[in-house]
């Protein structure tokens, strides 16, 4: 699991990486490739026409040229989440052009309501049901709980093990601790993550894994079920202020019994360079901030972290 990717943009103007994205998971790739099925949050359309949609100061849109879903094939996803407040950032046809070039690479995606809600992958026997929700009202919103239920109770009767990844909490580096209660950014609701994350376990999902505040969370075994509350930029060499924390960039192994629950996890750390992507980080700062927001921020955990990322059952 990792969070945002957004490999490039040609809007407003033309930033895209150099070899044409070919160099972006380099040091990722190899546990990419090896887990049973990886997966991100593509935070941005894959298109190369339509209108934006936003306006304002404080809006951003982004535009990645279609034939980058090659690189996130190359690099080992299996499926990206949809679910975020930039999906719809050129529209219908942004969102279709983006379903067409996964498509072409069989990469599985969901999170648009209307459209794909959820996706079940059979690997080694195993059914495993994909679900994804936002917080904007194109999304399967996870604000509406009601329709969170819905989409898990389909999910159940046709999966083994559901994992569920959902795109929300305010943003920046003033918001890496969990906080309880919903959380408000530039007046918009961007949810409830410890009440949606455990409602989430409570109702059938066995893996939770979160993002949207552009800054790591801690995480937490719930019911033998694992969550983390946000996995922040995984890839976003360009758009997006990875400065600091904000380039703070994990991807975690989770490995789990047949029954979904929680046996043990690796944090696998990266720091993001600009225009570059994600590359190894030696200096032990990403595991030192998940291993210190986990402890002061859920009280009880049943996991902790050790100085080698290990996540290990206490």
């Amino acid at each position: 699991m990792v969070g945002d990717v957004m490999m490039g943009t040609t809007f407003p103007t033309e930033r895209l990486p150099i070899n044409d994205g070919a160099n972006l998971f380099r040091d990722a790739k190899k546990v990419l490739l090896n887990a049973d099925v990886a997966m991100g949050n593509l935070e941005g359309p894959l298109c190369v026409f339509g209108e934006t949609t936003k306006e304002g100061e404080n809006s951003y849109a982004f535009r990645t040229p279609p034939s980058y879903a090659r690189r996130l094939k190359e690099a080992g996803f299996d499926f990206m989440s949809l679910a975020n407040n930039h999906s719809f950032d050129f529209g219908e046809d942004g969102i279709l052009q983006t379903e067409q070039a996964l498509d072409s690479q069989g990469i599985l995606y969901a999170g648009i309501e209307g459209r794909v809600t959820s996706v079940v992958l059979e690997l080694k026997g195993i059914r495993i049901g994909l679900c994804a929700f936002g917080h904007n009202p194109y999304t399967v919103n996870h604000l509406y709980l009601n329709r969170v239920k819905q989409v898990l109770n389909d999910l159940k009767w046709k999966s083994d093990i559901i994992v569920v990844s959902f795109h929300g909490g305010a943003e920046g580096h003033k918001m890496r601790h969990l906080p309880y209660g919903q959380e408000i950014f530039l007046e918009e609701n961007r949810g409830s993550l410890r009440e949606l994350a455990h409602f989430c376990v409570d109702n059938g999902a066995d893996i939770v894994y979160g993002h949207g505040p552009h800054v790591l969370r801690c995480v937490e075994v719930y019911k033998q079920k694992f969550i983390a509350y946000s996995l922040g930029n995984f890839c976003t060499p360009f758009g997006v202020n990875i400065k600091g924390i904000s380039g703070y960039a994990p991807l975690l192994e989770i490995q789990t019994d047949i029954n979904g629950n929680f046996l043990q996890g690796q944090i696998h750390p990266f720091i993001q360079r600009y225009g570059i992507g994600p590359r190894t980080d030696k200096t032990g700062a990403v595991i030192r901030e998940m291993k210190t927001l986990t402890e002061s921020d859920i009280l009880m955990n049943a996991v902790s972290i050790d100085w080698k990322g290990r996540i290990r059952l206490k």
